[in-house]
């Protein structure tokens, strides 16, 4: 028998968790990046997943590679693992860590807290992620305004309510 039965052992969950990650690292690319409540406040769809919702160590190594507006994250790509050694409440549960990132030129090594007291070196490697040719679209008189309004400033989508428009616009600045 053949049959893989992984798709019985996903946690029920609103988010990926650790546990998704014991069978290997998972590489994964950011769709869109939102704002959540207090306790988990940076919620970054992924393809095919549930959403990330990164840790605060984590979440300074993201800010520390790609910058600090959500929206330069979409479109880049990471690899996600479980380490089994991450505490919470002082016993070893395990989390997720980021392992790779793209769009960064060199290996990077950040010195964050680990727990209270203590600092921990956090290695990051780039990532190097196959790039999709593109095909040429033509843009309506719109889109390009859309789109040179875009590049000036990225929160002119905020006023945007088409989901499925705004990535259509990144994706085109992306690719000019």
């Amino acid at each position: 028998m053949s049959e893989s039965f992984a798709d019985t052992i996903k946690p029920k969950s609103d988010q990926l968790n650790a546990d998704d990650l014991l069978v290997g690292p998972m590489t994964v690319t950011v769709t869109d990046v939102k704002r959540g409540p207090a306790d988990q406040p940076v919620h970054i769809s992924i393809e095919g997943q549930q959403p990330y919702k990164p840790c605060k160590t984590m979440r300074r190594v993201i800010i520390s590679a790609w910058g600090d507006k959500g929206a330069d994250w979409v479109g880049k790509s990471m690899t996600l693992y479980c380490d089994p050694s991450v505490k919470f409440g002082g016993v070893e549960l395990g989390g997720i860590r980021i392992s790779h990132m793209s769009d960064i030129k060199a290996v990077m090594n950040i010195m964050l807290t680990a727990s209270r007291g203590r600092k921990s070196m956090f290695t990051i490697k780039p990532l190097a992620v196959e790039t999709k040719k593109e095909s040429a679209v033509e843009l309506s008189d719109i889109d390009k305004q859309w789109l040179a309004a875009y590049k000036r400033n990225p929160n002119v989508l905020d006023s945007v309510d088409d989901e499925a428009y705004k990535q259509f616009i990144i994706q085109q600045a992306r690719i000019s």
